[in-house]
């Protein structure tokens, strides 16, 4: 019996280290990816002169995407509701032309050296919006499978003061996909988290989405990888104003997918969604004594104030 204890406890002493060690190197790995992505921000930002009105910037986490990336940004308007639009294209670790491709077009370029995953692409993206000034920032993929003569849909609500935050839906719209196992899982996920975070939407793998700048100043996201549900759990934490418009998803113009196969998505969006909505209420009920509900708005408001959005006349 005393032998048994000992291995058990041997056991558990084994595990604890173990799960030290990888939480010492997860921090590790979370302080480089956020000097990476500072840099890719400060670098862009030495290339560019930010417009003196509010603007609509589109965001685009590319890795090696030259195949399309040059004709869906030929492809995006100059203006969208009289607002300016300025798209911010991050190349994520490309081995191919990409960023050339895309400062070509027209694009500001922000670059990582290494592959740190969409949702990382998509924090630097933002932040660079941010810091230039914009009063919307949209979202959408390299790869042409968003329509970019729809870019005005998903900015109405928000120049028309009904929405903070604008998601596409392909099951409102179209989807030149549909009726994969891949379809069936996204109506799961949606359901999800229409429970989780107390909303109602039909699409929350998406990508294809506008974002007021002030709410998304507010929101705090930590995911490098399947980060579309954390974008939504938080947008629904910090209580902005969710509305869904119908969107048209097509197939690839050109390339591959870079989702992981098999069951590496899935089990990697499930556990997004769980960490994304397991911050969102430690945040707003902590379980310290003499906690108490906290402000949505946490510190990162104080960041600054984006510009005043007002409808075009």
């Amino acid at each position: 019996m005393g032998r048994r204890v000992n291995l058990v406890g041997v056991a558990a002493a084994v595990a604890a280290t173990g799960q030290v060690k990888r939480a010492r190197a997860g921090a590790a790995r979370r302080r480089l990816a956020q000097a990476e992505r500072d840099t890719a921000v400060e670098n862009a930002l030495l290339e560019t002169r930010p417009p003196d009105r509010p603007f609509v910037a589109i965001v685009m986490s590319a890795l090696n995407e030259q195949d399309s990336i040059a004709s869906v940004l030929h492809a995006l308007p100059g203006s969208l509701s009289g607002l300016a639009v300025r798209t911010l294209v991050v190349d994520d670790g490309s081995t191919d032309d990409t960023a050339a491709l895309a400062r070509q077009a027209g694009a500001v370029v922000a670059r990582h050296r290494r592959n740190l995953g969409q949702g990382d692409g998509l924090r630097t993206g933002f932040a660079l919006a941010l810091e230039m000034g914009a009063a919307v920032v949209v979202t959408m993929d390299a790869d042409g499978q968003h329509d970019p003569a729809q870019l005005a849909d998903l900015l109405a609500p928000i120049v028309g003061d009904r929405a903070d935050y604008v998601q596409g839906s392909r099951f409102l719209g179209r989807y030149d996909d549909s009726g994969s196992s891949r379809h069936a899982g996204i109506k799961a996920f949606t359901a999800l988290i229409n429970v989780l975070a107390g909303i109602r939407i039909t699409d929350c793998t998406n990508g294809f989405r506008a974002i007021r700048a002030s709410g998304l100043r507010r929101m705090r996201l930590v995911e490098d990888r399947f980060s579309a549900s954390e974008i939504l759990i938080e947008a629904a934490a910090r209580d902005l104003r969710i509305l869904e418009v119908p969107v048209h998803i097509r197939s690839r113009d050109a390339g591959v997918s870079k989702k992981p196969g098999g069951l590496r998505y899935p089990l990697g969006y499930l556990g997004a969604i769980m960490r994304s909505w397991a911050r969102a209420t430690l945040r707003r009920y902590p379980s310290r004594p003499g906690g108490h509900r906290s402000d949505p708005t946490g510190t990162d408001a104080a960041a600054g104030d984006a510009p005043e959005l007002t409808a075009a006349g």
